[in-house]
């Protein structure tokens, strides 16, 4: 599975080719000026006119040589990662982690018959799941509309629940296309603990598997332990690792990140940053001035912007991403920590409100536990249902 894009950029190789498909055809005029030597191939009839032989006999051995030798690079390129089992697995431990949050929905569903007092509850436990109150009415709206007043079962409402969450979340259901021009920057932000250094190291990981060239940057210089974990991923991922001493300028080192990554023409270049407090002022100045650096080296970067949300924190996301988006310009959204959280639900009132894509997930701390967001199982894990 190709979950950045760097694949695309293979397409280019048989476009790369085509010139040599021109030399075989230089080549043919060439033995053609020669002339006789192939007469043999010919009929024995006529010696005199044998140029119109070679042409014909010649011209296709040069040319489908060039044509075939293109076909089978792409090839090799899905069989890369055997990524089909792990979904399962991770499905499994997604719904095991937002149990807390589809438990909170288990009081009202005893209920047999669906009465307008079953929907108020049912809204009010919705939106104590962090689910919001726009998609609460939505549920509460549809089942309304199609069980009121009849005997509902307790799939029939989580099936409800899981068709309304799928909707809103599925258009903002996005890869991290790091496919245009190389190197794409990716900028990690969010608040302390979220999450972020862990998630830059796991997509390193992701994306030299692909066979991508990968320069991390520890960004966040005054905390050692994440500057030193940023080099533990960053060796594991057999990725480019900088950093600078202790309380250096951040803004600086992701000068020189970019700047390296341009010299050596790595695919991505992935900057971690110090985790902030959305309601710092100082702190969110510091990310605009790392912004204005990047720029000054490519006026088109960062190219991503990634803010790593704490699934933990529940309708507290709301501030955060607000904060972010106003400060960094934020491209799209990871949300970590979903294993034993009870405010699962956050990432339904993040996405629309700010209408963000999502790139991944995360439900523990190792690599595999960091997969792409796919909006119906999210849904269904919420909800408490079987893939």
């Amino acid at each position: 599975m190709n979950w950045f894009g760097f694949g695309k950029k293979k397409d280019k190789a048989p476009k790369d080719a085509a010139p040599e498909t021109s030399a075989p055809a230089s080549e043919a005029e060439a033995d053609v000026s020669a002339g006789p030597e192939i007469a043999p191939d010919a009929p024995a009839e006529a010696t005199p006119t044998p140029v119109a032989g070679p042409v014909q006999a010649d011209t296709p051995a040069p040319i489908a040589d060039p044509v075939l030798d293109p076909e089978p690079e792409p090839e090799p390129e899905p069989a890369t990662p055997p990524e089909p089992e792990k979904p399962a697995g991770f499905f499994k431990r997604l719904t095991s982690g937002l149990s807390k949050s589809s438990a909170q929905l288990a009081g009202v569903f005893t209920r047999r018959k669906l009465d307008a007092e079953a929907l108020e509850e049912l809204e009010e436990l919705l939106i104590a799941a962090d689910i919001g109150a726009v998609t609460a009415a939505k549920v509460t709206e549809r089942l309304a509309r199609d069980r009121f007043e009849k005997d509902v079962t307790d799939t029939e409402i989580r099936e409800a629940l899981a068709e309304v969450i799928t909707e809103t979340l599925l258009p903002h259901q996005a890869p991290l296309d790091l496919s245009g021009d190389k190197p794409q920057v990716v900028l990690f932000v969010g608040v302390n603990g979220s999450g972020k250094t862990t998630t830059l190291g796991k997509l390193a990981v992701k994306m030299t598997r692909e066979g991508a060239s990968i320069i991390t940057a520890a960004g966040d210089t005054f905390r050692a332990a994440a500057v030193e974990q940023l080099e533990v991923w960053s060796k594991r991922a057999g990725a480019h690792f900088l950093s600078r001493p202790h309380g250096a300028d951040a803004a600086g080192l992701a000068y020189d990140a970019v700047q390296e990554g341009r010299r050596t023409g790595a695919d991505a270049v992935l900057i971690d940053t110090a985790g902030r407090l959305q309601n710092k002022a100082e702190l969110m100045e510091e990310l605009r001035k790392i912004l204005r650096v990047i720029a000054k080296v490519d006026a088109a970067a960062p190219h991503h912007v990634v803010l790593v949300l704490d699934g933990t924190v529940g309708s507290n996301a709301i501030s955060q991403a607000e904060a972010f988006l106003e400060a960094a310009r934020v491209t799209g959204i990871v949300m970590t920590k979903l294993d034993g959280t009870a405010k699962g639900g956050a990432l339904v009132q993040v996405a629309e409100k700010f209408g963000l894509p999502i790139h991944f997930i995360g439900v523990g701390e190792g690599e595999e536990d960091l997969q792409p967001f796919i909006a119906r199982d999210f849904a269904r894990a919420l909800a408490g249902l079987e893939a």
